[in-house]
């Protein structure tokens, strides 16, 4: 079980502990020695943040390295090829070998694909001419917008397909030091109605400065509605019941949705433990007292919650908290995705399994979903025909509106996890067939 937290977790203030704190927390918590060189050599690599509250609160240290929290943060062997595990760990003990260690650390950046599903090749728009910094806009209705200062979280997740945000590479990452340039991209483009504040994690900032971000937006009448992308919630619920500003995070909420719109806090819970906390509870009902709706999603990932058990729990413990289950996603394939990957057979058994077992208002979720570059593609599930065994698959959204909502099918593979290892079926229609061949011949990373 999760160690017995300090007396002053719940009000106490924020820490961070990173690659450097490795050897204290080691200390703390008896992490094997085995285990924490592997943590220390992959986090040259692989971002990693964890604080108190995920240390003391849901880790269960009696089941490291096997406990599905720990996998979520501590990066772990395997996650890296095995001859770049190895090429990190001479040079870190290498005496003066600083450059060749960070040039070996870009390299291997370099394999994991940093910006899946073109992200910066298709989704960064234009204005007059020139790229807007800090936004993407891949489907019509909905801009993301990436502010600077929050882009950070309160802790890392090991298979997060965001990690170029965390790695200090200005050329890998997505901000804007303010929405200026957002608010005049949405002036000029009306038919965006919905603006997704992501990261990183926005709620990692002062209530003063997220106010600064979502109150120029307010001044746009055709945006209707706001979303808040957030782990805060799992990571550090005392963000919305015990912080300084808990209170004035709550009324900013209540001033966007007395402005007339929708704020959406699209909560990011992975495991069924995140939700069993007071905190975590009082965190949810505090957000939807002021109006703002809760929808919940994350990836299915090995390792960490491929099982149906464990998503039937997720999914009843968010219902019972008052949020809408909304997506299960499938693992991108970025960072250390072959160490993540479900392939999409057995992730639609799972989803299926744990749709069984559902009341009815637990069913909005959709899943198993892959993001990815044509837009976001459903597993819906595996038939059989005379001209043989077939994933039935559907556009739930698109680059192209006139995909949305379209069923299509593709070859039945047993392994195949990633939307490109799908071979689709000669009858695919065409302007659908046209759209995965540009997902095929995406830009290599």
């Amino acid at each position: 079980m999760p160690s017995t937290p300090s007396a002053d977790l719940d009000t106490g203030r924020f820490r961070a502990y990173g690659a450097r704190h490795v050897d204290e927390l080691s200390q703390r918590f008896a992490i094997p020695d085995h285990i924490a060189r592997s943590v220390k050599s992959l986090a040259a690599v692989l971002p990693f943040r964890v604080n108190e509250y995920v240390l003391s609160r849901l880790i269960d240290w009696d089941n490291v390295p096997d406990d599905p929290i720990f996998q979520m943060v501590f990066p772990q062997s395997g996650m890296l090829r095995s001859e770049d595990e190895h090429r990190l760990a001479v040079l870190q003990d290498e005496p003066g070998a600083r450059k060749e260690l960070r040039l070996a650390v870009q390299q291997i950046r370099g394999t994991l694909n940093p910006h899946p599903s073109g992200q910066k090749q298709l989704n960064v728009p234009a204005l007059d001419g020139e790229t807007v910094p800090g936004l993407q806009h891949k489907y019509r209705e909905t801009v993301l917008y990436f502010p600077g200062q929050g882009q950070t979280c309160h802790a890392y997740c090991t298979y997060c397909f965001r990690w170029a945000q965390f790695v200090g590479d200005a050329d890998l990452r997505f901000a804007v030091a303010d929405p200026g340039r957002l608010v005049d991209y949405l002036v000029r483009h009306p038919e965006v109605d919905d603006v997704l504040v992501t990261g990183g994690d926005p709620m990692i900032m002062s209530t003063d400065r997220l106010r600064s971000h979502l109150h120029p937006i307010l001044s746009v009448p055709s945006v209707r509605t706001v979303r808040i992308g957030t782990k805060s919630v799992a990571y550090w619920p005392q963000r919305f019941v015990t912080d300084a500003d808990a209170d004035d995070v709550l009324r900013l909420f209540e001033e966007v949705v007395a402005s007339g719109r929708n704020l959406a806090v699209m909560m990011h819970f992975t495991h069924p433990r995140e939700l069993e906390t007071d905190l975590a509870r009082r965190a949810v009902a505090r957000i939807r007292s002021t109006g703002a709706l809760v929808y919940c999603q994350a990836p299915l990932v090995a390792h960490v919650n491929d099982d149906p058990l464990i998503w039937s729990a997720l999914w009843r413990a968010e219902l019972v908290a008052g949020a809408v289950p909304y997506y299960m996603f499938v693992e991108r394939d970025t960072g250390p995705y072959d160490y993540f990957k479900v392939p999409l057979a057995r992730a639609h058994d799972i989803f299926r399994s744990a749709c069984l077992t559902l009341p009815g208002l637990a069913r909005t979720v959709r899943g198993p979903v892959m993001s990815a570059t044509p837009g976001k593609v459903a597993v819906d599930g595996v038939t059989e025909t005379a001209r043989g065994r077939f994933f039935q698959l559907r556009m739930l959204q698109a680059r192209d509106p006139q995909l949305v909502g379209r069923p299509f099918q593709a070859h039945y593979c047993e392994s195949a996890a990633w939307l490109d290892e799908l071979r689709p079926a000669h009858d695919t229609p065409a302007d659908i067939a046209a759209a995965l061949r540009g997902a095929r011949s995406r830009p290599a990373a």
